[in-house]
């Protein structure tokens, strides 16, 4: 079957020894490639920049270990979507359930591992790119803390925000790509310890995906001390209204002259995203960095090196293709106060493909402190063995 995950397809390998030797790889359109324009999930775009001159250096490093890569992989549209529906190239189709969308931004990186058509994937996590997709397509995903992995080489999205983030169908590997290519101490911590249950975030869950997802929780707090209480004081909208004021004024500042230049064609809903990002008021973005300040510092506070955070990672499963604007945008909105947790911290997540709902894979998350992602990557590796086995 034709998943549409690709862009464009190669074989790159640059030797045959190294962590990583006899796996395969695909990155997504984001990132340069040698010889290769990326489209960033849009024609327009790929029209007005010049091939890469040379890999990101992320990606070199995974060449380094021994890694083929396979080619590059179909994004939403500037990277401006939880979605993954595109309207230039196709939508990758989600190999769990065809009829649902694949997720996005990282769609066609998350749509071919779970194909089985390589062994991992490179994407990009600004709001979720990574772990909405992973969940979505029943794969492991991690967003790793902001900057402990090189991004340089990779179109921007907003940069305080946007990280390298990776996928895959097994929790050893995924552990051994952040080995390759995370900065950070792997025995900083030994054992986290706590666990804290975010009850403002189960609560905006459909009760099939807390059906699902319970006897995973049950697992956690029998190994570990659990605490329960609301992980965000003002509420989970006003961190996530923090969030999308503050990426949308980096990602005007990014992309708005090329869009006022080139007029490029975006869908329906990328469009008005954009419009909205536009008409941004920027004496918005002082009061919203004191509040980003003051969540960093809280989710700090409460996770440590020894303490993680216990959350679904969306709230609900996979929706339909071809959904309204009006439907899109609340997923979006319920989506992203889950999401913007780790994203206004700067806050390493890890997706995990727990349960079913109707069939299609439910998903839990795993947030860890800052520069705890080596660590928190090694705890899933030891106790998936009995996570699985629920």
């Amino acid at each position: 079957m034709n998943y549409n995950a690709f862009i464009s397809e190669m074989e790159v390998k640059r030797t045959t020894s190294g962590k990583l030797v006899d796996k395969t790889f695909a990155v997504k359109d984001v990132f340069d490639i040698k010889g290769i324009p990326a489209s960033a999930g849009n024609p327009d775009w790929l029209k007005s920049h010049e091939p890469a001159n040379s890999n990101a250096p992320v990606v070199e490093q995974l060449l380094a270990e021994g890694a083929a890569l396979l080619g590059t992989t179909i994004t939403d549209e500037l990277m401006y979507s939880l979605n993954g529906e595109n309207m230039h190239y196709g939508t990758p189709v989600n190999p769990v359930e065809h009829t649902r969308v694949p997720g996005g931004s990282s769609s066609g990186s998350a749509v071919a591992v779970a194909a089985n058509m390589v062994d991992f994937s490179l994407g990009t996590d600004t709001g979720g790119s990574i772990r909405i997709p992973a969940a979505y397509c029943g794969n492991f995903g991690f967003r790793p803390t902001h900057g402990s992995v090189r991004i340089d080489g990779a179109i921007p999205l907003a940069s305080s925000f946007d990280t390298v983030g990776w996928m895959t169908k097994d929790p050893a590997l995924l552990h051994l790509v952040g080995q390759v290519i995370v900065k950070g101490d792997e025995h900083r911590n030994q054992a986290f310890d706590h666990v804290f249950l975010g009850e403002d975030c189960w609560e905006l869950v459909s009760k099939g995906m807390v059906h699902a997802l319970k006897p995973y929780v049950h697992y956690v707090e029998s190994e570990l001390t659990a605490t329960t209480g609301n992980v965000a004081k003002e509420g989970l909208m006003e961190w996530s209204n923090v969030f999308r004021t503050l990426q949308g004024l980096e990602i005007w500042k990014t992309h708005g002259e090329w869009i006022e230049k080139v007029q490029p064609e975006f869908a329906p809903d990328i469009r008005a995203r954009f419009q909205w990002a536009s008409a941004l008021d920027p004496s918005l973005k002082e009061p919203n960095e004191r509040m980003r300040e003051e969540i960093t510092e809280a989710m700090q506070q409460l996770l440590g090196d020894h303490t993680i955070l216990l959350i679904p990672t969306t709230p609900d499963i996979a929706p339909k293709l071809h959904l309204s604007e009006n439907e899109l945008e609340d997923r979006r909105t319920k989506t992203m106060q889950l999401t913007c947790i780790a994203g206004l911290a700067k806050l390493p997540q890890v997706t995990l493909p727990l349960g079913h709902t109707d069939g299609i894979p439910t998903s839990l998350s795993v947030v860890a402190g800052q520069g705890m992602d080596l660590p928190l990557l090694k705890w899933v590796k030891k106790h998936w063995p009995a996570l699985s086995a629920i």
